[in-house]
């Protein structure tokens, strides 16, 4: 099966190295599951899955990698830019119903867990995760707008 594997690997890798790294990981993974691979319907199979998205893992990363940095550079372009869209936020905060804005501050500004907004406001879990999906759902369609 390691030579399927390494097979495998190297075509979407196209380093050995680098695919030797992918089948021991997959080994690894494999060998930490050992008890539960009679659930799977081939053993082989799920190695060839799993060697296939450790490689494409791999390729991810080496691609985000190699991406040219951003530049940071503040232009009067940009930070009018920016300024611009702060200020359009703000307006749609406050277009919101007061309990989606209490929410959504407490839960995005102030970094509360859902279960501690719920105590503060008296609401119940669902209802403040209702609350907090209707707000950023409302947001997000009036800043498409």
């Amino acid at each position: 099966m390691r030579h399927q594997l390494l097979a495998e690997a190297a075509r979407l890798l196209g380093d050995a190295d680098d695919a030797e790294d992918a089948v021991q990981e997959t080994v690894l993974k494999l060998w930490s599951i050992r008890s539960r691979l009679g659930e799977y319907r081939s053993a082989d199979g799920l190695a060839v899955v799993i060697v296939r998205r450790l490689s494409l893992n791999r390729m991810r990363r080496a691609a985000m990698i190699a991406m040219p940095e951003l530049s940071d550079e503040r232009t009067p372009e940009t930070e009018l830019i920016s300024a611009e869209e702060i200020k359009r936020l703000e307006e749609l905060f406050l277009s919101l119903p007061d309990m989606q804005q209490a929410v959504l501050r407490m839960k995005h500004i102030d970094g509360l867990e859902v279960t501690e907004i719920a105590r503060m406001t008296g609401a119940t879990t669902e209802s403040v995760r209702q609350n907090l999906s209707r707000a950023r759902r409302n947001i997000l369609k009036m800043f498409r707008l």
